[in-house]
């Protein structure tokens, strides 16, 4: 067992007036399995490439540990699997990358084929299982599930379990319960350790905000009393004052000491006006809001809007998927499950329009009004005004979505290309939740989305029942907002 360790970690870009870290002092377990989590551009990749020694920095990092980088990145894809493999831990013989492989349900001839035929998710656990091969290094992994599908995330997520000795930046939920024992949570104000798994940190975080919310409204109201008594007492001492220099037989000496007395209890309550006002400040620092978003959905006249009959992906004559049955009538929201490659995305890329092979029927309402967001948003560049202006939004509503959901206004000045992964995707899922639409259809919308952002979504689905079908595999997020789960299974694959 050994620490990681920083004494006032201060950082911040070059060109930047604001400083991501400052004075951070923390200290963990290398043994820990650490869940790391925070609203999307706080700083969660900067703080793993901090520990990797990429930036330069005021302050002390100590540690005694190797730290290896997840996702790492393969220069050469055309290779074979086990020469990939085989760069990254070089000291593990074949017999370790089977075994590896094995506990994440990969298969052993994915070894010899070219890495670039592996799927995303086997990509994912096969780079996972490598970087476990190499002995006594902690593994710093950012963001791992966004190329795994459900099952595969259940999987990698037991996989984890039996692991220790990792951060792991993640915002599915159910996935970081699955799998940490620690929380380090980077909040508004401060960095905290705590043991425990998402919920039971959560449930703490909650109830310390519930409990300081109540704190401050008691010292709000006490701050009012306060402050109509010292003014009380002001006008006494002022009146009092006013008598003892005034014409007339009055005991001076009395109306003198009362008028001390008035004072000194002005200045005590003055006192006491401040000490609670300081109490106060210390209060709620940390409060993430999470304000409710709104969405205008439209109403199709008749029903289905959609549907898919006995339809089937071809990608050229061969068939991805078998045949898939199911429509969308006002109100549903379809939740598309299936394995990665199975031909999720393909199935609503043709609602869209695009040009996409398939066999079988696909019909769409006349005149039926879309909102898509896709998984891709790599394609993202320019100025937010000129997003807005290219998508016929309003800029201003599209703006005070994106506050809404945890953008900074320092951020609406930056070309999109600038934004974190978290912020981009946001900005597709903002623009979407400006257009009214008869029907959602949102592809992977979660991917790098955080904790509390997702939240708000689920609120705001549950609140204004949208027709919506979507490919999702956050098992949290499903179970909360989908009425309906289509399952898209591969050629290969049987339903038992």
């Amino acid at each position: 067992m050994s620490m990681i360790k920083t004494e006032n970690l201060t950082f911040s870009y070059p060109n930047s007036f604001q400083n991501v870290f400052e004075n951070v002092n923390i200290q963990l377990d290398t043994d820990w399995k650490l869940g790391f989590i925070g609203r999307n551009g706080r700083g969660k990749t900067t703080l793993l490439n901090l520990l990797m020694g990429k930036y330069e920095y005021s302050g002390k990092i100590y540690s005694s540990v190797q730290f290896d980088y997840f996702p790492y990145t393969v220069t050469d894809k055309s290779q074979s699997t086990i020469e990939i493999l085989s760069e990254i831990a070089t000291a593990a013989q074949e017999w370790e990358f089977m075994r590896e492989l094995s506990l994440l349900d990969v298969d052993a001839d994915a070894l010899y084929r070219p890495f670039e035929l592996l799927s995303g998710g086997e990509q994912t656990k096969a780079l996972l299982a490598a970087l476990f091969c190499n002995e006594g290094h902690f593994l710093l992994i950012d963001e791992p599930t966004n190329h795994l599908d459900a099952n595969g995330r259940e999987t990698v997520a037991a996989y984890l379990k039996k692991k220790k000795g990792f951060i792991l930046v993640s915002h599915d939920r159910s996935f970081l319960d699955g799998c940490v024992d620690h929380i380090l949570s980077l909040n508004r104000k401060n960095i905290e350790v705590r043991k425990g798994t998402f919920s039971s940190w959560f449930e703490n975080f909650e109830r310390q905000q519930k409990s300081e919310t109540a704190q401050n409204e008691h010292l709000k109201k006490e701050i009012h009393r306060l402050r109509q008594a010292a003014k009380k007492a002001a006008v006494q001492s002022q009146h009092i004052e006013s008598i003892k220099h005034g014409n007339g037989i009055f005991d001076k000496g009395y109306a003198g000491h009362k008028s001390a007395k008035m004072m000194k209890r002005a200045k005590s309550i003055e006192l006491r006006q401040q000490q609670a006002a300081e109490e106060k400040a210390g209060l709620l620092k940390n409060t993430e809001t999470a304000e409710c978003l709104k969405l205008t959905p439209l109403i199709y006249r008749s029903s289905p809007l959609v549907s898919f009959s006995e339809t089937v992906i071809c990608y050229g004559e061969r068939a991805v998927c078998s045949p898939v049955t199911f429509s969308v009538k006002n109100g549903d929201r379809i939740v598309l499950d299936g394995k990665n490659g199975s031909g999720k995305s393909s199935l609503i890329k043709l609602l869209t329009g695009e040009k996409i092979e398939y066999s079988g029927l696909v019909n769409i309402g006349l005149g039926l009004i879309i909102s898509y967001v896709p998984q891709d948003f790599s394609y993202l560049r320019g100025s937010l005004h000129t997003l807005a202006d290219k998508s016929q939004i309003d800029e201003s509503l599209f703006k005070t979505v994106l506050i809404k959901m945890g953008f900074e206004k320092e951020q609406f000045l930056k070309d999109i290309s600038e934004f974190s992964a978290g912020q981009k995707k946001k900005v597709l899922l903002a623009q979407s939740l400006c257009e009214s639409a008869h029907i959602y259809v949102w592809d992977e919308p979660l991917n790098y989305i955080d904790i509390y952002s997702r939240m708000q979504i689920e609120n705001l689905i549950k609140k204004f029942s949208p027709t919506m079908i979507l490919v999702e595999h956050d098992k949290a997020f499903r179970n909360e907002i989908g009425t309906e789960t289509v399952a898209v299974l591969k050629q290969t694959e049987k339903i038992f």
